[in-house]
């Protein structure tokens, strides 16, 4: 076991009070808004994200005053993956308007590529969190209220990309797409909107959204406390629902991003991802199908799977107290128990790696899994 592996390589003067932590916070975020905002000077200029010999053009619209909090993102991903340049670029222009939010910038990317998996490539992370840096430092998003949808190959985006990047949305909502094989369980602190006609047949949408509406009402029954969730198959609708999904802007709007939820379940997708919420896990071991669950109960932070050999536990006073020990246990077996420290050098890191002000930490526990208790 070793705790706070990056904490142990500071000397004790390095430590920091809660005060103290809540200062240097502030200030290493905004050195960082500032950098950010810098690099991002060209996307919001010239509405347009490069990522190798890749392009992302934007259109976006500010609708509404400016909360006290911030406003909201609207990010909506338009159809016609795998048509003619023409088609696809007519679908990108009819999302420009298909959603009206009444407050927030509403911003429809034109997706680099066009095939049906367009919105969830591997290089696609990168792209949405660009979209939300730019908005963020320039256009005064609270990156607490991000919402992720889309429609038809756009809903095949987030069907994917709303798990997989599921600690990034405050909510999100799927219209008229295919769920293919992908796994719903890192949306337990997502709340999630499933939208379908109920004549929708082609590729068995129909059938297999209804299916997934099922599994999500399963899996919130078994949790208990996680997987908000609506789904509507619409009767007398094919593939077009005739603008009945503009519901989900209202709905989507009423909530927050849940950024430390007490509770987290990282089931691994395709393209893996080295943090998730509050937890981090070793590069080389990532891979599909991997799986932690994890949970705060007040000073405790209880593993209960764990495929990895190691796990970082990122901790923050808002969480827990720091100024108490902190104990961690993996299927009743103490890993470790003692004083975290906090640090202005695991504040500035992890914000770096992360690119994400929620997700700035102060302290770190990195315990080892017993080898005779891991997944297979």
């Amino acid at each position: 076991m070793v705790a706070g592996a990056l904490c142990l390589l500071l000397p004790a003067h390095a430590q920091l009070s809660r005060q103290e932590a809540e200062q240097a916070a502030q200030q290493i975020r905004q050195a960082w808004m500032a950098r950010t905002k810098a690099k991002y000077e060209q996307v919001y200029k010239y509405k347009v994200i490069y990522h190798g010999d890749r392009k992302m053009d934007l259109f976006w619209t500010v609708y509404g005053n400016k909360p006290a909090d911030g406003r909201s993102l609207y990010i909506s991903l338009h159809g016609g993956g795998g048509v003619p340049y023409e088609d696809n670029m007519f679908q990108w222009r009819n999302q420009w308007n298909l959603y009206t939010p009444k407050e927030g910038v509403y911003v429809a990317p034109h997706c680099p590529v066009s095939a049906w998996n367009m919105w969830c490539q591997a290089d696609a992370d990168a792209y949405y969190a660009d979209i939300i840096k730019m908005a963020v430092t320039w256009l005064d998003v609270n990156p607490d209220k991000v919402y992720l949808l889309g429609y038809s190959a756009g809903g095949d985006g987030v069907w994917r990309m709303a798990p997989r990047m599921a600690d990034a949305w405050a909510a999100a909502s799927m219209m008229a797409g295919h769920p293919g094989d992908v796994r719903l369980e890192n949306l337990r602190n997502l709340p999630f909107m499933i939208w379908c006609g109920a004549n929708d047949s082609a590729y068995n949408r129909n059938r297999l959204c209804a299916e997934r509406i099922a599994q999500m009402d399963s899996l919130q029954r078994q949790d208990g406390g996680g997987y908000r969730h609506e789904g509507h198959i619409m009767a007398g609708k094919g593939h077009w629902m005739d603008r009945a999904d503009t519901a989900a802007i209202d709905w989507m709007a009423q909530f927050r991003r849940t950024a430390w939820p007490h509770r987290v379940v990282w089931h691994q997708a395709a393209e893996a991802r080295p943090y998730f919420y509050w937890l981090g896990a070793p590069r080389q071991e990532l891979a599909r199908g991997k799986e932690v669950r994890a949970e705060i109960k007040g000073q405790t932070v209880e593993i209960e799977r764990c495929d990895y050999s190691r796990l970082c536990i990122y901790l923050n006073d808002e969480m827990l107290n720091l100024d108490k020990p902190v104990t961690v246990r993996y299927r009743g077996r103490q890993l470790f128990k003692g004083r975290l420290y906090r640090t202005a050098t695991l504040l500035r890191e992890t914000l770096r790696r992360r690119g994400d002000l929620r997700y700035s930490f102060p302290a770190v526990a990195e315990v080892t899994i017993p080898v005779s208790g891991a997944e297979k």
